[in-house]
């Protein structure tokens, strides 16, 4: 049984061993800025596609089933790349998988600009989706390097928030860019950001001391230079004993359940809020724009929430577990019912909680992780979460496309996907409320292996 202390909850796997290393908060403040900004490019790499969609489909003459195809295939190397790069991050350094990435991102905006065609437009986001599939993993990977465990509520928020961020600003941006100046422009734009971010991060982008990966390989310390007695200990799991444990099931449950409704949301919002609901592009990115600072908020303020519920004793289960959950729950049940809603208000409403109270389970379910995960282990564990998490991505916007070219109307095809989606966030939701419970499965983790024991 792992030892107890009054400081935040102690013994689980995950944590990094008593005395950690002394850290530079402005220095890991300023890395999770630049991680914050790439989670911002991150999502405006992804929301392109989807806010162009309606020019798209027009030029191209592309059918719903054709564009969803295209929107889908940005999910075919996604969860193979983050699972192969999550078992890399113990060899390689955030700082290397990051600035790749990056440049990577800028390199798929290119092809579209060639030629505009649908194999074009398939090789840019198979090639993005190759390189983003990792992004959100790593780069919290990255991000926990810079703090101790009891201090990652309000950076695993920001981290999280930037992909709110990326929507709340990319939306008006690149639609401004996509009427004004074809939507070619937005491209353009976004690899000379990304490029741009990668070429920063280089310069300012360090591994942080928390990094037990490092010092197992190297026996010091990542800053200093001097032995670091974590190198000797780095425990290891089975990786196998750990996936099979209800709270990584439960996170990737719920990782799932709110991929879909952000896939949904990426693929098909804007231009069912444009051919449905009859709005303009301006209102549709404010819509959507409303429905990321709506997330933000959230984040925000619930990850932080975690962290003091946790110093004052209530459990990880009912705290990151519960709530991530829960948040899936909500989100489904206002999927299902906004279809429904004539009312332009209500409607309004509920599409904002059905896209964007989801987005509360990705930093939880990363902390959940992490409490029953060896820290040696965390980065190819969050890879492996990320992988199957975000599966939903190959499936949810194809499917639709299909559903609208077969059904009577388009609004029935809507509604029939909306109706699909929901069902599976309700069930995964409910599935995580009742499998996540850290504290116990870190229990059984180190009764079982009793050298992993923090």
């Amino acid at each position: 049984m792992a030892t107890q202390s009054p400081a935040p909850p102690t013994g689980l796997l995950g944590e990094e061993p008593a005395g950690p290393p002394p850290y530079g908060r402005v220095r890991a403040w300023l890395v999770t800025a630049m991680i914050v900004t790439f989670m911002v490019v991150n999502f405006a790499d992804k929301a392109v596609l989807g806010l162009a969609a309606v020019p798209i489909m027009e030029e191209l003459h592309l059918s719903h089933g054709t564009y969803g195809l295209i929107s889908s295939s940005f999910f075919l190397l996604f969860s193979l790349t983050g699972l192969v790069v999550g078992f890399a991050s113990s060899r390689v350094t955030s700082r290397t998988l990051l600035f790749v990435m990056t440049l990577v991102w800028a390199l798929a905006q290119l092809p579209v600009l060639v030629v505009a065609a649908v194999p074009t437009l398939i090789a840019g986001r198979v090639l993005l989706g190759a390189a983003e599939g990792p992004a959100a993993s790593m780069s919290m990977h990255a991000l926990y390097k810079w703090f101790p465990p009891h201090r990652r509520g309000l950076p695993s928020a920001l981290q999280i928030g930037g992909a709110a961020l990326g929507t709340l600003v990319s939306a008006p941006v690149l639609t401004w860019l996509i009427t004004d100046h074809g939507w070619r422009s937005a491209y353009v734009a976004l690899a000379a950001v990304s490029a741009g971010w990668a070429l920063l991060w280089w310069h300012i982008g360090h591994d942080g001391p928390f990094d037990d990966t490092r010092a197992a390989r190297t026996g010091r310390t990542g800053n200093r230079g001097r032995p670091d007695p974590r190198a000797a200990a780095a425990p290891r799991v089975p990786y196998h004993r750990l996936l099979l444990t209800g709270t990584v099931l439960g996170s990737i449950a719920s990782a799932f359940g709110a991929s879909w409704a952000l896939s949904l949301s990426q693929a098909w919002l804007p231009s069912y809020l444009r051919t449905e609901l009859g709005t303009s592009p301006q209102a549709a990115a404010s819509t959507i724009s409303a429905v990321a600072g709506f997330s933000l908020v959230l984040l925000l303020t619930v990850s932080p929430l975690m962290d003091v519920l946790k110093s004052r004793g209530v459990s990880s289960r009912w705290s990151s577990g519960a709530a991530q959950g829960v948040a899936v729950v909500v989100a489904g049940c206002a999927m299902a019912a906004f279809p429904f809603t004539e009312g332009t208000v209500l409607g309004q409403l509920l599409i904002g909680l059905a896209f964007g109270t989801g987005a509360v389970a990705v930093p939880l379910h990363y902390m959940t992780v992490a409490e029953v995960v060896p820290a040696a282990q965390r980065g190819a564990l969050f890879g492996v979460v990320a992988a199957t998490g975000t599966l939903p991505g190959l499936v949810a916007p194809s499917l639709t496309g299909r559903l609208i070219d077969t059904a009577d109307t388009a609004a029935s095809g809507y509604t029939t996907a909306f109706l699909i989606s929901a069902l599976v966030m309700l069930l995964t939701g409910l599935f995580a409320v009742a499998s996540i419970r850290p504290e116990h499965d870190a229990g059984r983790l180190a009764a079982r292996f009793p050298e992993a024991r923090s």
